[in-house]
């Protein structure tokens, strides 16, 4: 897999990160590629997380878990959600090259940030779409 990205687009993408996420009251999110690279990433400035270490086990998880999906026939799961006491953590696929991770609290609904994260992608496969060459 090969993508080029000008700085303008990924400026666009941490303005997508910023106001559909952060503003909302989501702690942290951010966009990583298959293999762990962080593409952009965005926190609230109170919820520090380790994130070049979250993006390698993310990509690693989804990468297992897509495992699993073929083994009972699945193609693929297009995400994932883990909940916590205090911080839950969601995972979902951006083309078939990316991986959009979003670290929220209680006070955000599951059901508003999936919803916030259907629109989101569609915003940045926008963006994604013209730099990506498979």
């Amino acid at each position: 897999m090969t993508y080029a990205l000008e700085q303008s687009q990924l400026d666009g993408i941490e303005s997508i990160l910023q106001e559909d996420f952060i503003d909302l009251g989501v702690h942290c999110a951010f966009l990583i590629d298959m293999a762990g690279n962080i593409i952009a990433s965005l926190d609230n400035a109170r919820h520090k997380h380790d994130v070049y270490s979250l993006a390698a086990l993310a990509a690693g998880n989804f990468g297992a878990v897509s495992a699993m999906a073929k083994m009972i026939g699945e193609e693929d799961f297009s995400l994932l959600f883990h909940k916590g006491t205090a911080e839950s953590i969601h995972f979902s696929k951006v083309m078939n090259e990316f991986l959009l991770i979003t670290i929220f609290g209680k006070e955000v609904s599951l059901g508003f940030l999936r919803l916030k994260v259907s629109e989101a992608i569609e915003k940045i496969k926008t963006i994604l779409e013209p730099a990506y060459a498979p």
